[in-house]
């Protein structure tokens, strides 16, 4: 398996590097969006990570030209930014998911994991074109969650169901708000005793 790490900070990409090897995984870096999007057409990676804030051309507009590349390779974006409205820029452009910095080598070889993973399945399936819709929604990604969800008896929070899919809390939040769209899921709320009320969410069963 080879990944392409696309990251203006040098030590990142060393430690980025040094994961990949110790998980098993071949690797090829790129300092900026630019020369990431040349590497990304030469070696054709089974997965892309990328930055947010790099020079010559950031995180947001590399995630959109690498998928107008490929419509299929996963891309996880690393930032420490967490606001949703990022997040959801990110996603509408083709992201596949985040890595919050500083990364944890735990945390990103099992996301490195689930989304190959995701992406064989959507190989195996390949009768289906999985692409990226306006609302930056894969089908992939939504069923991956929506499982989770139908096999759950109670109501749960993003964050739980974050930790329980593997996936970014951002990136669960964004599907949780096109499944709720769609009347695939129901949202309630909780009211705690202590802090604010939290919106909890279930699958919606007629």
């Amino acid at each position: 398996m080879n990944i392409l790490i696309i990251d203006d900070d040098q030590s990142l990409r060393y430690m980025l590097r040094e994961i990949c090897k110790y998980a098993g995984w071949d690797s090829v870096v790129a300092e900026n969006g630019v020369e990431g999007l040349d590497k990304f057409r030469e070696i054709k990676p089974d997965l892309a990570l990328v930055d947010y804030h790099m020079p010559e051309m950031d995180g947001l507009k590399t995630v959109k030209k690498l998928r107008e590349e490929d419509i299929h390779t996963p891309i996880i974006v690393l930032t420490v930014d967490e606001r949703q409205e990022i997040a959801d820029q990110f996603l509408q452009a083709g992201a596949s998911d985040f890595a919050l910095k500083p990364v944890k080598a735990p945390d990103i070889i099992a996301r490195i994991q689930l989304h190959i993973r995701l992406a064989n399945i959507q190989e195996f399936q390949n009768n289906e074109v999985d692409v990226y819709t306006t609302k930056g929604i894969s089908k992939q990604t939504m069923n991956h969650i929506s499982e989770y969800l139908q096999q759950q008896q109670d109501a749960i929070p993003v964050d739980q169901i974050s930790k329980r899919v593997g996936l970014a809390y951002p990136t669960v939040y964004r599907y949780l708000m096109h499944l709720l769209e769609i009347g695939k899921v129901k949202q309630t709320v909780s009211h705690q005793k202590i802090g604010r009320p939290k919106k909890l969410y279930q699958w919606f069963t007629k």
